[in-house]
C-alpha cells in the first residue's frame, strides 16, 4: 500500500458520513423505542440515580437481521465497511472531535447543579476537553455515555462481519479467521446479554464524558479491536489442531474469569448476602467483597479481560506483532486504570481498603502481580 493510496483512502467521503449518521440514527431510535429491561444505575453523590433501558441485544439482533436482508436482496453490499475502512475511521474520528467540542461548550455553559450535569471546570482547556466536564450529559433524553459505548461495541461487530464477508468474497477464509470471528462475536454478544452490568462500571460511574471516552468508544474500540481481522484478511495463517485447542482453552478460561468476576460483583451490589461459590460472602467493613474471584485478586476481572484479548490475537500466529496490538495496549491500559482505581479506593475506604489489601494482596494475577 503506497502513501498516495493511503492518503486518498483515508479522506472522508459523503458515503462514509452517510453510513456513520445512518448507524447512529438507527441506534438512537432503536435504543429509545425497542422494549428492554430498565435498570437503575449507581446512586450518585446527590442521592439521585439514572435509569438505563438495556435493549442493546434486541437492537443489535434487529440491525444485523436488517443488514443481512439488505445484503441478500442486493440493497447494500456486505463488504461496504471493509471496502471503506480508512474512510470510516477518519470520518468517525472527525465526528468524535466535533462531539467532544460540543460537549465542552455545553458543559461550560451549564448551570445545572445535579451530580450528572454539574460542570467540573478546571480552567485547563486540554484537561477539560480530554477528560470531560459533565458526568452524564444527555442529548434528546439519550444518555450519551451509555449510547457511545453501545455504538462502539456494535460497530466492532459490524466491522468484523464485513471483514468476514470480504474474506469469503475473496476466497481467503481460513480456520484462523473463523476462530477469531467466533471469539469476538461471542464476547460482543455476551456484552449485550449482560448489558446491565455496564451500568456499574468505572466508566459509567466515575468518568466524565470527554474526548477520552468519546474517541475510545467510537473510534478506538471498533477500529483497533478489529485489527486482527483486518490483518488476517491480508495474511494467511494455518493453525495446527493442537494450537486451535489451546487457543480455545485460553478463551474459555478468560471468559470464565471475566464473566464470573463481573457477575459476582454485580450480584453482591444488589444483594450483599448472596452466597459466592456456595458459601456466605466474606465482606470487609460491610462494603468490599473478598470472596470468590475477588478474594484471589483485587482486580481479577482484568485478568479475564487480558486472557480474552490474547485469545483474539493468537489465531494470527506469531509472525508479526501487529495483531497483538490490542492485548499489549490492554496490559498498559488496565495497569494504569488499576493504579487510578487503587488510589481512589484508598481515599474512599481508608482503613477498610488497607484491611482488604492485607487480606487480598494481589492486584491482577495471583502470586505474580
Amino acid at each position: 500500500m503506497d502513501l498516495g493510496f493511503l492518503l486518498h483512502a483515508i479522506i472522508p467521503s459523503v458515503d462514509s458520513a452517510a453510513i456513520l449518521i445512518t448507524f447512529l440514527t438507527y441506534l438512537a431510535i432503536a435504543g429509545s423505542i425497542l422494549p428492554g429491561k430498565v435498570v437503575p444505575g449507581a446512586v450518585l453523590q446527590d442521592g439521585t440515580r439514572l435509569h438505563y433501558l438495556c435493549n442493546g441485544l434486541f437492537a443489535l439482533t434487529l440491525l444485523v437481521a436488517l443488514l443481512g436482508f439488505g445484503a441478500y436482496m442486493n440493497f447494500i453490499s456486505a463488504t461496504v465497511i471493509s471496502d471503506r475502512g480508512f474512510e470510516l475511521l477518519s470520518t468517525t474520528f472527525i465526528f468524535s472531535v466535533l462531539v467532544t467540542s460540543a460537549l465542552y461548550v455545553a458543559g461550560c455553559r451549564s448551570r445545572n447543579k445535579s451530580s450528572s450535569l454539574k460542570p467540573h471546570v478546571t480552567g485547563n482547556l486540554m484537561h477539560d476537553w480530554w477528560f470531560g466536564i459533565q458526568l452524564n450529559p444527555q442529548f434528546m433524553a439519550i444518555d450519551l455515555k451509555f449510547f457511545f459505548v453501545r455504538a462502539g461495541m456494535m460497530g466492532w461487530l459490524l466491522i468484523n462481519l464485513s471483514v468476514l464477508a470480504k474474506s469469503i468474497q475473496d476466497g481467503t477464509l481460513s480456520r484462523s479467521m473463523i476462530l477469531y470471528q467466533l471469539f469476538c462475536e461471542a464476547y460482543i454478544l455476551d456484552y449485550f446479554i449482560y448489558e446491565e452490568y455496564m451500568t456499574f462500571t468505572w466508566d459509567i460511574i466515575a468518568e466524565r464524558l470527554g474526548f477520552m471516552l468519546v474517541f475510545g468508544d467510537l473510534v478506538w474500540i471498533p477500529f483497533t479491536f478489529s485489527i486482527q481481522g483486518w490483518w488476517l484478511l491480508h495474511n494467511q495463517v494455518e493453525l495446527p489442531t493442537a494450537t486451535v485447542i489451546a487457543n480455545c482453552i485460553i478463551f474459555l478460561i478468560g471468559y470464565m474469569v471475566f464473566r464470573g468476576a463481573n457477575k459476582q460483583k454485580h450480584v453482591f451490589k444488589k444483594n450483599p448476602k448472596t452466597h459466592i461459590w456456595g458459601k456466605p460472602p466474606k465482606v470487609i467493613g460491610g462494603k468490599l467483597l473478598a470472596s470468590g474471584y475477588w478474594g484471589m485478586a483485587r482486580h481479577c476481572n482484568y485478568l479475564g479481560d487480558l486472557l480474552l484479548a490474547l485469545s483474539f490475537s493468537l489465531p494470527c500466529g506469531t509472525s508479526s506483532l501487529v495483531p497483538y496490538f490490542y492485548p499489549i495496549y490492554l496490559v498498559i491500559l488496565l495497569i494504569w486504570r488499576e493504579r487510578r482505581d487503587e488510589a481512589r479506593c484508598a481515599a474512599k475506604y481508608r482503613e477498610i481498603w488497607v484491611e482488604y489489601c492485607r487480606l487480598v494482596p494481589w492486584r491482577i494475577l495471583p502470586y505474580f502481580y
